[in-house]
């Protein structure tokens, strides 16, 4: 044998076991990540990797790669409604997992995707709280910190400017003292993004308290440090959008529109519309003084920004008065009208969602009332006393059943999102024979293998054909319809399903009516009676009582979940 011979048999041996390392290779987590995760955000090929991913994650029972893999199809998926779905399988998937900081990341997830995404504010400030409790006692503190920024970010919108700002000099001093540590130069760099960020929002918070000086001299220390740093331009432009308003005010028209240029490219390339609404009306503001027609361009451009996304901050609403007053002006009735009607509207999302901040001004104002109201009547009777102790008496009472109620709420929501998680992953449908080898079952049951046979097959086809909707079903009349004895149909039933004919039957209802809900909309506009009757249970209250048993949540709080995640008013 020549040695070129020896070689190709060597090679031949070592071949099989070659071909099962790269297979396996193929089927390891690590490479199922390395084939998606460098993707562009938004690419959805990335779920020819990733759903595989998810898959082997489910069989394996492991929460935490579940966890990480939900969160990339956050991230990969290009639609807002699958976005969000993949959000809470996340935060299912961390409380599976059982480890306080995954689920604090998770509900940031959601919360950041509420901010940023939706721009809805107050979800947003419900899931940063959720995930402020996950993490406050762990050992992520880069993590908590991203979380105690979040919370400041959605407070400052909300008007409680002091609390926020509180919020952000701990989250300034903490990323600016660890980017002055050696680390990694992604976390470093990770560090002092957050930093600058955390000064941003300093400034804003200290314009919006009337501390003028405080948040000049912010900017201008941090432009200093930013000024030969090419890795935060985004960050340099929202510190130069900061200084040019402030220029604005200061009637430096000219260098508040140069400020103001130089901060639109970077706000433009990130699509950050919230903050290009602000550049765009303080253009707007500068060149009315000197040019009307450049300035109506501007301001112009703040209704378009609020017709593409349906939002404004409340720092560019004059932007409409300041439209409608010089379409009055000019006589122009149709684009006077058009912009009264644009101003209701963004009054009317504003109000929505400043839901909060008018609680807080009214609460504040009622303390004020009641502090002296107190002084005045310390000397009065104890008739007048005993009516004011009522009233605090009555408020703490009703405060507790506010209480109550929004917990009870939070915890129907968790309810539906967990039915949806198993409904979504056809982990929900109730079986009614296992499909296990018919002589053992003969044997278990007692009953002849011809007979077991033919139950099998009758029940299979009662079931396809939802026989069990039919109203006021007894186990003597399904016995009858498939010509069998109910001693015989019962037993089969027992062994094969673990469980009685009444509940069997109860759980397919139920099972049946709960898949309509979520598949097919017109179901969600029913009544509970036309869905009690559209499912054979013979009266509403019995419905509601089987639903939730079955489902943890009652059939009117699962509507309501619904509609609202459907956008159905």
């Amino acid at each position: 044998m020549t040695t070129s011979q020896c070689i190709m048999i060597i090679l031949l041996l070592f071949l099989p076991i070659t071909d099962f390392h790269a297979e396996k290779s193929r089927n390891g987590y690590v490479w199922l990540r390395s084939q998606y995760e460098n993707l562009e955000k938004n690419d959805s090929t990335a779920f020819r990797y990733l759903r595989i991913y998810i898959s082997k994650a489910k069989k394996d029972s492991d929460f935490v790669r579940l966890s990480e893999a939900y969160k990339f199809a956050v991230y990969f998926t290009p639609s807002n409604e699958g976005k969000l779905s993949y959000a809470d399988s996340t935060i299912y998937a961390a409380l599976r997992s059982k480890q306080p900081e995954l689920i604090g990341d998770a509900y940031l997830g959601k919360g950041i995707f509420y901010y940023f995404n939706l721009k809805k504010y107050e979800p947003a400030l419900a899931e940063y709280l959720k995930a402020y409790e996950y993490s406050k006692n762990g050992k992520d503190e880069y993590l908590h910190q991203k979380i105690i920024y979040h919370l400041g970010v959605v407070k400052s919108y909300l008007g409680f400017y002091q609390e926020a700002l509180d919020l952000f000099k701990q989250c300034s001093a903490f990323f600016e003292k660890r980017s002055k540590e050696k680390s990694h130069p992604n976390t470093l760099f990770n560090f002092k993004r957050g930093y600058f960020n955390s000064i941003h929002q300093m400034v804003i918070c200290y314009r919006n308290l009337k501390q003028y000086e405080m948040a000049d001299d912010l900017v201008d220390k941090a432009l200093l440090h930013l000024a030969d740093q090419d890795r935060f331009l985004l960050e340099k432009s929202y510190l130069l959008k900061c200084r040019g308003i402030s220029a604005y005010h200061h009637k430096n028209y000219a260098g508040s529109i140069h400020d103001l240029h130089s901060a639109l490219q970077e706000m433009v390339k990130s699509n950050d519309f919230s903050w290009l609404s602000v550049i765009y009306y303080y253009l707007g503001k500068n060149h009315m003084v000197s040019n009307e027609n450049k300035g109506l361009y501007y301001l112009e451009k703040v209704d378009s920004i609020f017709n593409r996304h349906t939002f404004i901050l409340p720092e560019v609403r004059p932007a409409y008065e300041d439209l409608i007053t010089y379409y009055s002006e000019k006589g122009d009735r149709d684009k006077q009208l058009y912009y009264t009607k644009q101003l209701l509207k963004v009054d009317k999302l504003i109000n929505k969602d400043f839901t909060y901040l008018s609680s807080k001004i009214h609460r504040e104002y009622d303390t004020r009332l009641l502090t002296e109201s107190k002084n005045r009547l310390e000397n009065m009777s104890s008739r007048r006393m005993t009516y004011i102790l009522i009233f605090i008496v009555s408020t703490i009472f009703f405060l507790c059943l506010f209480v109550i109620k929004y917990r009870k709420e939070q915890n129907i929501k968790l309810k539906y999102l967990l039915l949806q998680d198993k409904l979504n992953n056809k982990q929900y449908d109730i079986l009614i024979i296992d499909k296990q080898d018919i002589s053992v079952n003969t044997i278990k049951t007692g009953l002849p293998e011809e007979l077991y046979k033919e139950l099998d097959l009758r029940l299979q086809k009662f079931e396809i054909e939802n026989g069990f909707t039919q109203k006021g079903l007894t186990l003597g009349i399904l016995a009858l319809k498939m010509n069998t004895n109910t001693s015989y149909l019962s037993t089969f039933i027992n062994e094969n399903k673990g469980t009685n004919f009444k509940t069997y039957i109860n759980g397919l209802r139920i099972s049946y009516i709960t898949h309509l809900l979520n598949s097919e909309r017109k179901y969600l506009l029913y009544t509970i009676e036309a869905l009690a009757e559209e499912s054979g249970i013979s009266t509403r209250q019995h419905f509601s009582d089987l639903f939730f048993d079955i489902n943890g949540i009652r059939p009117a709080d699962y509507i309501r979940n619904r509609k609202k995640e459907l956008g159905i008013s």
